[in-house]
């Protein structure tokens, strides 16, 4: 059993992919980010980093003791070699999988990130950082629209985590501009989207984002925005730093 600690962002909805895909025993436990669920002491035994997802492996290879995991990248790796699926066991399709799994969590996620917080969150007066990281995500979505012009996925001829990694995060971007601007992209977003694992996740109610998390401007309360970019969030992993 895979324990899956969980909010409903495209970080968690990888995960959970995965999970399908592989066809895993998984509970989900789910977070609201907004009320600082996971600020709490026991979910920094988890992940010290005090974000979502995490899994703790009920059963690792390894020995009876539970094992955690945490940053979504490193998840889909350790499962894709817990099951032997997903990721090529070697050779340059394993290499592709691996560099543009980790162009997601190195590039493409963490701008799309920005670009987020900053159109939605942030208060008025971030013209320079809108323009920045919106044109960032941009150019990352044309090597994206490369690559997919030359192969079916991102290794190749193969679905691997890679694919699971950047799909979720780029429902929005079809949403907004789709098969015009983005017609590789597109297509490869639809064959995903047939995946009978990946329409299991998208039917799950309790994998879905709460309409909460859903506006395009987000006003926070005082504790909400704590929770997420202000002092409590700080202070959980200072918390956790002198606990040591």
């Amino acid at each position: 059993m895979i324990d899956l600690h969980y909010a409903a962002t495209p970080n968690g909805q990888k995960i959970a992919l995965m999970l399908e895909e592989a066809e895993l025993p998984y509970r989900v436990i789910s977070y609201d980010i907004f009320e600082g669920d996971q600020l709490t002491p026991a979910f920094g035994q988890i992940n010290p980093n005090h974000k979502l997802p995490a899994i703790v492996d009920t059963a690792p290879d390894d020995g009876p003791e539970p094992l955690a995991v945490f940053e979504s990248g490193a998840i889909l790796q350790y499962l894709a070699e817990k099951t032997g699926r997903f990721l090529p066991a070697a050779g340059r399709a394993r290499s592709r999988a691996v560099q543009w799994l980790t162009w997601q969590v190195a590039g493409l996620g963490p701008m799309g990130g920005q670009a987020s917080h900053f159109l939605r969150y942030a208060p008025p007066g971030q013209d320079y950082a809108i323009d920045r990281y919106v044109k960032e995500v941009n150019r990352l979505l044309r090597v994206l629209e490369g690559r997919l012009a030359a192969a079916p996925y991102l290794a190749g001829d193969e679905y691997t985590i890679a694919d699971m990694a950047i799909w979720p995060g780029c429902a929005a971007s079809m949403r907004r501009r789709g098969a015009e601007a983005w017609p590789a992209m597109h297509a490869w977003f639809q064959r995903v989207a047939a995946r009978p694992a990946v329409q299991r996740v998208t039917a799950r109610a309790d994998l879905a984002a709460p309409a909460k998390y859903l506006g395009a401007k987000q006003v926070l309360s005082p504790d909400e925005w704590s929770n997420m970019f202000g002092e409590r969030m700080h202070a959980a992993v200072n918390a956790a730093s002198a606990r040591g």
